[in-house]
């Protein structure tokens, strides 16, 4: 039988309900005419799996795991689902990936909080002939071969999206500023390629969208941002865009750079690239109140939901934010890591995302992707 919550998730989530997508063409190709379903996978035997997420600091795991869950009990296969307390626990990551891979599992699902320090590990587990499936996160620079699929929201894709919808409220107040406007990012940190692209495609997406009004843009703070983005530097800019990364991952700090934002005096809005930058910009507005949507207010928007998240957006101290597909992520995983398992052809998977606000949250389409 068809798994008729995958392909109703998946199907809001912006990719089609049968989940048939091009797999990737091996160097040297310029077409590649295989396709991957997930609408009807079947495991042939019954696999236990070895999943490595980024923690469980937050719902939003939650919600993968829970994905994952359902759909390995409907496939009658086992998982072991682990993580570190902290996403900064990137040491402690790679130990559990070197765990997973010593249990021998018939595949390895990966959420990686660092795009390099996983690269050994990954080495290890092809020579041992032990598929991985990177989720939420790509791995990118994994050796060769070593990572056959990924399950996730197009992050860069995803980080646009929140800027064109920021820049419709934005574009009046731009123009009506007689100085300089700055636009906070805010990210959790600088290793993950899911934070890093979700703040490079809002920064680029801005900085576009600015740019063809004629404004001038730079950014400045985290290196890694400021290098990695597509913005030229230059003194005296219209729109400053200040990316915010905290030395660790933590409440306590994401808060502190959220109020050091917001106590800038030509902050408009700030932009948090996860539910833990999300919630940091909640708890730092709690003293200030500054955030909302009126013209001497400061926009606040986010990404993935939660209670504290819903709320805000509910309530109008966040104007809007980017939800992604959580628990359709969790058992697409299981579906790629059974394929690869079965010794059959797989490929990257656009989970989707969406916006929303206090208008349309509630729509049935959006509800099912906003965990609590």
């Amino acid at each position: 039988m068809k798994n008729k919550m995958i392909s109703a998730l998946l199907a809001t989530a912006m990719v089609a309900s049968m989940m048939t997508v091009p797999a990737l063409a091996s160097e040297g190709e310029t077409e590649a005419a295989a396709t991957v379903d997930l609408s009807n996978v079947e495991a042939k035997e019954a696999y236990h799996f070895e999943i490595v997420s980024k923690g469980f600091q937050h719902q939003y795991w939650q919600a993968v795991l829970k994905g994952a869950q359902e759909e390995a009990e409907r496939l009658g296969v086992t998982m072991n689902f682990v993580g570190p307390n902290s996403e900064s626990d990137i040491a402690d990551q790679v130990q559990m990936l070197n765990s997973a891979i010593n249990a021998k599992p018939a595949a390895i699902g990966l959420a990686a909080l660092s795009t390099d320090a996983c690269n050994d590990a990954l080495q290890q587990a092809k020579d041992a002939g032990i598929p991985i499936v990177g989720f939420d996160s790509g791995v990118p620079g994994a050796p060769e071969g070593s990572v056959v699929a990924n399950a996730a929201t197009d992050n860069y894709a995803a980080g646009e999206l929140a800027a064109e919808k920021t820049y419709e409220v934005l574009k009046d107040r731009i123009a009506a500023a007689e100085g300089s406007v700055r636009i906070g990012v805010m990210g959790q940190d600088a290793t993950s390629e899911s934070i890093i692209n979700r703040g490079l495609g809002f920064i680029d997406k801005i900085a576009e969208l600015a740019e063809a009004d004629g404004y001038t843009v730079t950014v400045e703070g985290n290196d890694k941002y400021v290098q990695d983005c597509k913005v030229e530097p230059t003194k005296e800019a219209k729109v400053i865009l200040d990316v915010a990364v905290p030395s660790q991952v933590t409440a306590e700090l994401s808060a502190t750079d959220c109020q050091t934002l917001l106590n800038k005096d030509d902050t408009i809005c700030i932009y948090g690239s996860n539910q833990h930058s999300g919630e940091a910009m909640v708890t730092g507005n709690e003293n200030l109140q500054k955030l909302g949507s009126g013209e001497d207010q400061v926009l606040g928007v986010t990404f993935d939901s939660g209670t504290v998240i819903k709320e805000a957006v509910k309530n109008g101290t966040l104007y809007g934010a980017v939800t992604q597909a959580p628990v359709a992520m969790g058992a697409a995983v299981i579906d790629l890591l059974t394929m690869a398992a079965n010794g059959e052809e797989v490929a990257d998977v656009d989970t989707g995302c969406q916006w929303y606000t206090a208008d349309n949250m509630d729509d049935a389409e959006i509800a099912q992707n906003l965990y609590d």
